[in-house]
């Protein structure tokens, strides 16, 4: 199971869980009923969506893992623009009601990290992969393959929060990142991996197999 290093409430959540209780609490006390009522409902919304639950890891050394929790809304062939090689992508879209903290797809080494400022258009639109504010990690396993893990930005994210840097080793369903208030994750994988998943299926960030890679 993945080690984290903070309960189940994600940390990038404290102070908004902390700031809305403290609203909704003085609302409670000055004003009481319906508005009372309003602002408990905006801090259980804010609770839900910084929850950060551990995940079991598929034993399959193999497995390429969703980095986050959603819907696939992509799964075809393309070029990726950031090792610049035909591959196959895969997206999962977060909605709010999704965790939204990221987790690595593979075992492997942080070779690059490329960060780009862009817009803030629907994360459910395909156009929204290359014009989006996003931030790539590209990941090199041990036997040379590589995936390409990509965090976009949607309609109201407005920060994408990365915790690791080049060099660094990343192990499958390790913690690298969280994406504020609806986003994207999009996934490049070598043209011979097998895909497990269809547009429309519903996948946990760690839990669910995206993909197979090929033994080299």
């Amino acid at each position: 199971m993945s080690n984290y290093p903070h309960p189940i409430i994600a940390r990038e959540g404290w102070p908004f869980l902390a700031i809305a209780v403290f609203i909704a609490s003085l609302v409670s006390y000055f004003v009481g009923g319906v508005w009372s009522l309003l602002f408990w409902l905006v801090a259980l919304f804010v609770l839900q969506f910084f929850r950060d639950p551990p995940r079991e890891i598929p034993q399959d050394a193999d497995a390429v893992l969703s980095p986050a929790d959603g819907r696939i809304v992509a799964v075809e062939r393309t070029q990726d623009p950031y090792v610049q090689r035909d591959a196959i992508k895969l997206s999962v879209f977060m909605n709010v009601f999704n965790v939204h903290s990221n987790r690595s797809p593979i075992d492997g080494l942080v070779k690059r990290i490329q960060y780009f400022p862009g817009k803030f258009v629907n994360a459910d639109l395909a156009k929204a992969s290359l014009e989006n504010e996003r931030n790539a990690i590209w990941i090199k396993r041990a036997d040379g393959q590589d995936v390409t893990s990509v965090q976009v930005a949607g309609l109201i994210a407005r920060r994408i929060l990365c915790y690791v840097k080049e060099g660094d080793d990343l192990t499958r369903g390790q913690r690298y990142g969280f994406i504020r208030f609806g986003s994207r994750v999009d996934v490049y994988l070598p043209l011979t991996a097998t895909v497990k998943v269809a547009i429309g299926d519903k996948v946990q960030a760690t839990s669910t197999i995206l993909a197979v890679l090929t033994k080299s």
